[in-house]
């Protein structure tokens, strides 16, 4: 079973910057897709960004394009979302998530879940 924990929310000015971390327990993860979803108080789970376990193909959400910046380091087992000119909209809990396909990961599909980190971007 692969554990995935998230770190590095905070509280955060508008336009100011956040580095989330997913660390896995196992090393598994350097073949799977990883990606990064947030919830919003009262709304449904979104999609922010996946990366291949290759980095050949990398995806974002419209509305995270060209300020977030998904990246992995596979010798740590690790998956990072650098997310810069944050905006009182990205204030969510985010949650990182994997598997062996980039599709079911990036749907939302896959069985292997982070207990999420809380991002708040005050105004």
């Amino acid at each position: 079973q692969v554990q995935l924990v998230e770190s590095g929310g905070g509280l955060v000015q508008a336009g100011g910057s956040l580095k989330l971390s997913c660390a896995a327990s196992k090393r598994t993860i350097s073949n799977w897709a990883m990606a990064w979803f947030r919830q919003a108080p009262g709304k449904e789970r979104e999609f922010v960004a996946a990366v291949s376990w290759s980095r050949g193909s990398i995806l974002y959400a419209d509305s995270v394009k060209g300020r977030f910046t998904i990246s992995r380091d596979n010798a740590k087992s690790a998956v990072y979302l650098q997310m810069d000119s944050l905006k009182p909209e990205d204030t969510a809990v985010y949650y990182c998530t994997g598997g062996p396909s980039l599709m079911t990961v990036k749907s939302g599909a896959s069985a292997y879940w982070g207990q999420g980190t809380q991002v708040t971007v005050s105004s």
